[in-house]
């Protein structure tokens, strides 16, 4: 049996959360999934994960806060967010500490790819964003 990717997935809407984790669980092992920053946190440091998947606005610590706060304990750790904020600017903070950008509206037809092409060492950014450019 060929070993599958492991992810962590963080949203704060359980519904969106089953939804999102069926959906990775087609092609990845979904390890966990939580609510919100501060769990995600705890989780990736007990489960090292291949990947974590978040939302970026959840209740306390944030998407982008917990990964900032996991990748400077795992540095090889990649990290895909995914949101409902189509903002190029947060886009291009989130990708200062991730390597994908995932908006949820095109989550069934993206979701799968960015995380194969970020395991693979890739960046990916939903294609209804554009290209972000190189941030400064």
């Amino acid at each position: 049996m060929v070993n599958r990717a492991t992810i962590i997935l963080a949203d704060d809407h359980p519904n969106v959360a089953m939804q999102l984790s069926h959906l990775l669980g087609e092609a990845f092992e979904v390890v966990a999934v939580v609510g919100d920053g501060q769990a995600l946190v705890k989780a990736a440091a007990r489960l090292q994960p291949d990947m974590v998947v978040t939302d970026i606005s959840m209740p306390g610590m944030d998407g982008i806060q917990a990964a900032r706060e996991i990748c400077n304990r795992q540095p090889l750790l990649r990290v895909v967010f995914i949101t409902v904020h189509d903002d190029v600017a947060l886009a291009r903070i989130a990708m200062d500490v991730g390597q994908g950008y995932v908006l949820k509206a095109s989550a069934g037809d993206e979701l799968v790819e960015a995380v194969n092409v970020v395991l693979n060492g890739g960046r990916f950014v939903s294609a209804a964003l554009g290209p972000l450019g190189d941030p400064l």
